[in-house]
Formats: structure tokens, sequence, C-alpha cells
């Protein structure tokens, strides 16, 4: 890294900061909202309640999501460790919501991702890859989009990129190297207790400990020590939270289903994952369809060492793994980022070594930059609707708050999504699990219902209707 690569990223970092400001401001009912909604659950009840990283609570109290009823509202998934940093500048620096410092914090981290692509394109290929990976992840509609949602994944792969960093770096510097080993394994723990799915990245810290010792490594304490370090903290955690399955939802179809309307699915090496995540994802709105041969040449190039394949690996066993849940959800392929970044921008890089017999160089930088803007475009065209929200919500919440105490517990008939409830600022149950009288039963004080079936049957019964709208009617059982 020299002075000119240090301009070159601060200019990238700023684009790409500016870009992650795009709608920040918008209410938090954008794609994945039900999602988002409960990492923020999360952090508004920490910054009012006291940061308890040991009992995180968010607005669902239903059996939903666990088949257990959960009154305390318990959150039982990845260490909430993203969602107390929001906590604690909201609590402590009241100067903005706490939905604009959650998508603030996911972009900020997602700058980290950016700074330690680049060094590793730099280092493992040439300056112009560098620029590309960095300016491919700072840029492109799919990357900014999920680089400043919600959600813990970005925090996540910031810390894993810190831990391969430090890592690399340890094992090149002999005079600081037990300092930075152990930098490397605190991110290492940090990432997996922050989202777990990032321990596919250990193939490629596994590759860096094989190039260092080679057929020495089995005599070696370090790479051992170095997974301990990531491990042991989150095998606590996970055994922790088998205390209380109440607050830990069902996560078995991940990896193999879908859930449609018709009910689950098998998606388990079917034609339609492929479809859906090389066609509709990565090659629609992650790449934009053009970028796509970027990818492939830098899947197939030739490379100083294996370390870039190992990243490659790293990406590809996730989304086979975790086929269910990619499919399922556009926030799974956040994992997958830093991969599909980094070798898509060594791609760019390889064009310029193809046999230029055939080839007008001076043509090649303008036909990289037009594939690079239709790339854009085509991407953007697709993620501008992850942006947008339906306007009901937020006035249906409003009139939630108004017309209900906040300690009311509120039934929304919203097939299990937490939007509403976030929004309203209120507890209790995204669906209508159970019948009226049982909800009724179990404390709960009103329900929010759009279905027309649902409004007639409510009327006929002569619930007490508090407000009726075009589209919501809201009773108390």
């Amino acid at each position: 890294m020299k002075k000119k690569d240090v301009l070159i990223l601060v200019v990238i970092l700023l684009i790409g900061l500016g870009l992650r400001l795009y709608k920040i401001d918008t209410p938090l009912a954008d794609l994945h909202s039900w999602r988002q909604a409960d990492t923020a659950a999360v952090a508004r009840n920490f910054s009012r309640d006291g940061i308890n990283l040991l009992k995180p609570t968010y607005d669902d109290l239903s059996s939903i999501q666990t088949g257990i009823e959960n009154p305390k509202g318990l959150r039982m998934v990845e260490l909430p460790i993203y969602s107390a940093v929001i906590a604690l500048f909201y609590k402590y620096l009241p100067i903005t919501t706490l939905e604009i410092y959650g998508r603030f914090i996911s972009a900020v981290f997602s700058m980290i991702t950016i700074g330690v692509l680049y060094y590793f394109a730099l280092k493992e290929k040439n300056r112009l890859a560098a620029i590309a990976t960095a300016g491919i992840y700072a840029i492109y509609p799919f990357f900014v989009f999920f680089s400043r949602v919600i959600l813990p994944e970005t925090t996540a792969v910031a810390c894993m990129m810190l831990a391969l960093l430090f890592l690399s770096l340890s094992l090149n510097n002999k005079k600081k190297s037990i300092m930075l080993f152990l930098f490397g394994g605190l991110f290492f723990a940090v990432s997996l207790l922050t989202k777990p799915t990032t321990i596919f990245y250990s193939f490629a810290a596994g590759y860096l400990f094989l190039q260092a010792y080679k057929f020495e490594i089995i005599k070696q304490w370090r790479p051992y020590m170095f997974f301990i370090i990531g491990l042991a903290p989150f095998i606590l955690w996970r055994w922790y939270i088998l205390q209380f399955p109440e607050g830990i939802p069902a996560s078995g179809w991940l990896l193999t289903q879908v859930n449609t309307f018709e009910g689950p699915k098998e998606i388990f090496f079917r034609p339609a994952f492929f479809r859906w995540i090389f066609m509709e994802r990565i090659g629609i709105a992650v790449f934009g369809i053009y970028s796509t041969v970027f990818f492939v040449l830098g899947a197939v190039g030739k490379y100083r060492n294996f370390f870039l394949h190992s990243i490659l690996l790293s990406g590809f066993v996730y989304l086979f793994t975790f086929q269910g849940g990619n499919v399922q959800h556009e926030y799974y392929q956040t994992i997958a980022l830093p991969m599909l970044a980094i070798i898509a921008g060594v791609g760019i890089a390889n064009m310029f070594e193809l046999p230029f017999k055939n080839i007008h160089k001076a043509t090649l930088y303008p036909a990289i930059i037009v594939t690079i803007l239709f790339s854009v475009v085509f991407s953007y065209y697709k993620v501008k609707d992850y942006y947008v929200f339906p306007n009901d919500l937020p006035h249906i919440a409003e009139l939630i708050k108004t017309f209900t105490l906040p300690d009311d517990k509120i039934v929304t008939d919203r097939s299990g999504d937490t939007t509403l409830l976030y929004l309203a600022d209120r507890k209790g149950a995204p669906a209508i699990y159970k019948s009226l009288e049982e909800l009724h039963e179990l404390g709960y004080t009103y329900l929010v219902t759009s279905n027309n079936g649902m409004k007639q049957e409510l009327k006929s019964r002569n619930f007490e209707i508090v407000i009726e709208t075009d589209l919501y009617l809201i009773v108390k059982l």
C-alpha cells in the first residue's frame, strides 16, 4: 500500500459511503423489513432497558417462530453485538433515529470490507484489480443496498475480513506476529458470534496457514490456537442459548427448503436453485448481467498462489450449503459478497492480460467502462424496488400508537412479519396463530387486520371496533 493507493482508496470509500446514504431515513419497511425489524427491536430494547447481551429481546411474544410461547420476547440467535453498538449510539448520542444509526453503522463496516479487499486484490494481483474490486463493492447497487440494511451480516463480514487481514500480516511479519495473530483470532471470534455463517471463510484462513507452513502445518500451534480462539466463544454461546428454546427460531429448512404459498418445497440441488442463485441473484441482481464475464475470467485466472481460489471456494461452499436460505432471502448473499467482488475485480484486471493479437488495446478501456455502466444500470433496475415500502404501514402504525397504550399486546394479521409491530412500537404476535379467545386469554388486547374475511368475521361477532380505515381494522379483543 503506497500513498497513491491510500488516496485512491479514500476516494472510493467516500463514493461508497455517499451511495449508502441514499434513503437512509426511510421507515423500516423496505425489503426484508421483518428481519431488519427484529434486529432493530433488540437494539431499541437495549437502549431502553439496558444492554444485556445474554438476554436480548424483541417484539414477537408468540410461538410462531419457535413453536413455544415466548412471553419475554427472547431473541436467541447470534450474539447481539451489532444491536448493542446501535443501542449505545442511540442512547448516548441521540442526535438521530435508531434506524439511521443502524443503517449508517452497517455502511461504515462495509467500508472496512472494501479497504481489506483492496489490500488483498493489490497483494494478490495488481492495482487495477484492487481498484476494480473496491469499486464493485462500493458502487454496484446490490452491494450498496445490503451494505446499509439493519442486519448483522455486514458487520460480521467486516470482522471476518479483518481476521483474514491480521492473520495474513502475522504470518508475514515475524516481529509483531503474536500481536497481529491475536487480533486476527479476536476478529475471527467476533465475526462468528455476530453471524456464524462467516465460518465458511475458514477455508481462506486455512489456506493462509497452509501457505506459510506447508507440510509442517500439523506441527505448528498457531492454526490450532486460531480456530480455538474463534470457535470456543461461539460454541459456548450456542450451548448457552439452548437453555432458552422459546427464543430460538426454527432454522433447519435453510439448508434444503424454501417456503412457498403451497408450503415448504425442496430446493436442494434442484434446477430452481441454480436458476435463482446463478441467474436471478448473481447474474442479474448482483452483476447486472454484463459483469458476469468479469467474474468468470477471475474464477479461471492464474495467480501467484491459491489464496483467491480459497476465497472463491469459501463463497461457493456457503452458497451450496445454505441453498434454502440463499434462494428464499436475498440478504443471505451478503456473506458471499466479498468473494463475488474480489473475483470479479481481478477478472477485470485479467482482461488486460488476454492476447491482444485480435483486440485493439485502445478500445479495451472504453469497452470495460461501458460494460460496467450497463451492469450498474441493469442491477439498479432490479435493486431499486428493494428500497420501496408500503405507505400504509407507517400510517396504520401511527394509528396503533394513538389508540393503544405502550403496554398493550397487539396481534397483527401479517403472516409472521414483525414490521408493523416494530413501526407501532408494540409487542405482540405478528399473526393470528390461535383462536381469538385463546389470544385474549394470553393477554393480547387488540387485533389489527387488513384481511377482508377477518374484518367481516370480527364485525359479525360484535367485537369492539377501535378504528376502521380503507385497508385496516383495529378491534379490541
